[in-house]
């Protein structure tokens, strides 16, 4: 498989952002649920929701696999 017509993973600066944000997201609010500590809880699913946002928005922006402004790294 050539470097043109390999399909890619997802490994772009939008998807890495929005998958770090959900990920402490996930955490903080597992670890608060664990603690039951409810309102934490809910501003937990409130920062996924955020990242999920925020990697829309970059993705929008050119910062997607296909954007203008991302540029993927060669094979080696």
């Amino acid at each position: 498989m050539n470097a043109q017509s390999e399909p890619g993973h997802g490994h772009s600066p939008a998807a890495w952002t929005a998958v770090t944000i959900m990920l402490v997201g996930f955490t903080i609010g597992t670890i608060a649920f664990f603690f039951s500590v409810a309102w934490v809880v809910w501003a937990s699913a409130g920062v996924v929701l955020l990242g999920w946002i925020i990697g829309g928005v970059m993705a929008k922006a050119g910062y997607g696999v296909q954007g203008p402004r991302y540029m993927p790294k060669a094979h080696s």
